[in-house]
């Protein structure tokens, strides 16, 4: 597996070993050794996936203090556009998002600390995308931002979105309960 920082501090994008036959693809999207070596979370309380079509977006996502956690994220099958916001007050990239391709032939994964919010944008015709979270969804803590409250440069102005994430709170009025405590505290 590599590693590789990204711009939001504590957030790595992850590359595994991929072997690859005619058969098809064997990908490992998690090695407590190498999670452990390179300082990360390697102890998660629940593991989902999503499956959604193409024009699907999901967002903007995360839970609250005391019930935050830290997000592994991949796309296991098809395509997807995959978006974080950092909502940390103090951060050096506050308020700032990036994006991902993340996709089932690359394997990538996405390292995401507490404290960024997560969604995504479906391009291929489905896909399914994993979650590791290391601490227990909690229903009350569940939140997110508005989806087009920030420059995003989503592929579709009008994708398929739920009632709920079309009814958040844009960025602009969240008050974050998140703080930046430095690249060791993350």
């Amino acid at each position: 597996m590599q590693i590789k920082k990204t711009k939001m501090p504590g957030c790595y994008e992850i590359f595994p070993i991929i072997f690859k036959d005619q058969r098809g693809l064997f990908v490992k999207i998690f090695n407590e050794k190498f999670f452990a070596e390179n300082n990360l979370c390697f102890e998660y309380a629940e593991d989902f996936y999503t499956f959604s079509v193409k024009g699907v977006l999901r967002g903007l996502h995360f839970q609250i203090p005391p019930s935050d956690y830290i997000k592994l994220v991949s796309c296991v099958s098809g395509e997807i556009i995959d978006v974080l916001v950092d909502l940390r007050i103090g951060s050096p990239t506050y308020g700032q998002f990036e994006l991902f391709n993340l996709n089932s032939e690359k394997g990538n994964i996405l390292y995401i600390p507490s404290g960024l919010a997560h969604g995504f944008y479906v391009v291929s015709d489905n896909a399914i995308v994993t979650y590791k979270v290391s601490n227990l969804y909690i229903p009350k803590d569940d939140e997110g931002i508005l989806w087009n409250s920030l420059k995003i440069p989503w592929p579709n102005k009008k994708p398929i979105i739920s009632e709920r994430d079309k009814n958040f709170l844009p960025f602009s009025d969240f008050k974050s309960p998140f703080k930046f405590l430095g690249e060791k505290g993350i």
